[in-house]
């Protein structure tokens, strides 16, 4: 099967769907050129390596495949190099019946080096090419190697039958004879094989203490580069990594949670020299430049704004293979819509546990004229299906800088960070409580007072402050209810089932959840007899304001239910 990412055995990367190792490299290399071009100095090449990569005719057909290859031929990153299994097949038989470009001249259009083996079997050609791509220091480097699947069987070589496939017990005792291999014992190495390959032991040691006398000598030239180098691939951020994050005061206007992240990202950037990212072309939307550095592009590798263009697909790759090299902490940002182009990474960024930051803003319909191609219904619900991803969705300017700092502590896997494009009140936490409690993922922002509570309201993002509303219009009608603020599903269930039973305390049944996306899973949350307020149709083109009335998303809409489930009426004028 699929090789399962486990340093500890050498693999490094679980490539899954195809073309995923494709874009996992690119992001290897351009890891490898940043902490190069930050790091070395004179005399003291400290990163230096190449990197390498087999790769298939389904890996060159899938789409992610051609991003990658883009955008790396536009960087430049003359580190990388691919060989290409040309063996003409695939699952459905040869790959002629649907794959018949020229496959050297595409990668020279994308701006790579393109040489060909004709013969998979000659080893020396094969590293004749190897050695003429380390030479083209301007390129990636793709050979193209022509293979014959299942070499040696003489009846299912060059066929599909072999693709996924056994030989089978009598297939393999033909392949044996026919290649004057051993018919015992059943795996079989050679001294010879077996002896090439222990020799990579000492070469491996010995290069690795050449390469700690050499960090050695480094340390003594440059000793705050070799401290900061030890700590960035130690994995740890600075001690005062949050010093600088704004303060954002009451405001009932309020600030859009994607401008207060832009706020965050910058006042974090300069104190974590190795946050490197950006967005899928849209950057000025997302609110992702870091003001402190420049764009990362050829010639200038030491830079951290990455711009990735239209190439969603691409860039969640790209950020898997970032993290997997190691020494910076990458994050990628669109909208959240386009989410759905990244999935495949995504999860398999949370199956590796990768610590990856995503910016995924224009988190709802409330994006308003833009139409129900652009707004979200179901993705929050797709995001939090995810194991190990952790989706937050901050109510205010401050639970984002909260949120921030959480993801950038969480190694344990990718965050998701679920942003609004409109502008959302900043919260009066003198009144409330305060935005550390973020960390919970969910808790009580206000409470009865000294009255018991007769009903609760559960809410995330830029559906808080209608509950809180709700709350208050309540309360005037006689009816005590709390207000949950659930920014995060997996960080609440991480929770004790006290922490759990004091914010939803099982014998107040009357529940209302208010959250602009579908209502999948918030039944969990609500009860059987709760009531949930959310949209299970695609959105429409209209004033934000507008869809929120007419969607029922509204103070009015909350009071309603909630007294509805009380059996009560209201306050006759």
């Amino acid at each position: 099967g699929h090789p399962e990412y486990d340093p500890d055995t050498g693999v490094e990367t679980t490539t899954g769907p195809l073309g995923q190792g494709f874009a996992n490299g690119v992001g290897m290399a351009i890891t490898e050129a940043f902490l190069a071009a930050k790091f070395n100095r004179p005399g003291y090449e400290i990163v230096n390596h190449y990197t390498y990569g087999i790769v298939s005719d389904g890996d060159m057909m899938e789409g992610i495949s051609h991003e990658a290859a883009s955008l790396a031929g536009h960087l430049k990153l003359g580190k990388l190099i691919y060989l290409y299994d040309d063996n003409h097949i695939s699952i459905e038989g040869s790959t002629d019946i649907t794959y018949t470009e020229d496959r050297g001249r595409r990668f020279e259009a994308y701006g790579w080096h393109v040489q060909k083996v004709e013969d998979g079997n000659d080893i020396d050609a094969i590293d004749r090419a190897i050695e003429n791509a380390k030479k083209e220091t301007n390129k990636p480097s793709l050979i193209l190697v022509r293979t014959h699947i299942g070499y040696g069987s003489p009846n299912k070589q060059d066929t599909p039958g072999v693709h996924g496939e056994p030989l089978g017990p009598e297939e393999t005792r033909l392949t044996k004879e026919n290649l004057g291999w051993p018919l015992e014992p059943a795996f079989y190495i050679p001294n010879e094989a077996l002896k090439h390959f222990r020799e990579a032991v000492p070469k491996g040691e010995a290069s690795e203490k050449a390469w700690k006398e050499l960090f050695n000598a480094y340390r003594k030239e440059y000793p705050e580069l070799a401290n900061e180098w030890e700590t960035i691939m130690a994995g740890k951020i600075p001690e005062d990594a949050f010093k600088d994050i704004p303060f954002f005061e009451p405001d009932d206007t309020g600030i859009a949670t994607r401008a207060a992240s832009g706020k965050v990202l910058n006042a974090i950037a300069p104190r974590i020299v190795n946050l490197m990212g950006g967005s899928a072309d849209l950057a000025p939307s997302t609110k992702t430049i870091m003001d402190c550095t420049s764009d990362f592009q050829p010639g200038d590798y030491n830079n951290r704004n990455l711009r990735f263009g239209v190439r969603e697909h691409a860039m969640g790759s790209i950020l898997n293979g970032m993290a997997l090299h190691g020494g910076v902490i990458p994050y990628g940002a669109t909208f959240l819509i386009f989410s759905e182009y990244m999935r495949p990474s995504i999860r398999l960024a949370a199956m590796m546990g990768l610590k990856i930051i995503y910016v995924f803003t224009h988190d709802s319909f409330a994006l308003g004229e833009d139409g129900p191609t652009h707004q979200p219904i179901e993705q929050l619900a797709s995001l939090r299906s995810i194991p190990n991803l952790t989706v937050i969705r901050p109510a205010d300017a401050n639970e984002v800088a909260k949120a921030w700092e959480f993801a950038l502590k969480n190694n344990e896997g990718p965050t998701a960070l679920v942003l609004t494009r409109q502008k959302v009140p900043v919260i009066d936490r003198r009144s409330y409580a305060p935005s550390e409690n973020l960390i919970k993922g969910a808790y009580v922002i206000t409470d009865a007072g000294n009255e018991s509570p007769e009903a609760i309201i559960i809410a995330t993002g830029s559906e808080l402050h209608i509950a809180l509303e709700a709350a208050g219009l309540l309360k005037k009608e006689g009816i005590a209810a709390k207000v949950v603020n659930m920014p995060s599903w997996e960080l609440f269930e991480r929770q004790s089932r006290e922490y759990k039973e004091f914010v939803l305390p099982p014998g107040i049944k009357a529940r209302v959840s208010i959250e602009a996306g579908c209502s999948l899973g918030w039944d969990k949350y609500v009860g059987a007899k709760g009531k949930i307020i959310s949209i299970d149709h695609f959105g429409a083109s209209a004033p934000y304001k507008v869809l929120y009335e007419k969607f029922g998303f509204t103070v009015e809409k909350v009071v309603k239910e909630v007294m509805e489930l009380l059996g009560r009426h209201g306050k006759k004028n």
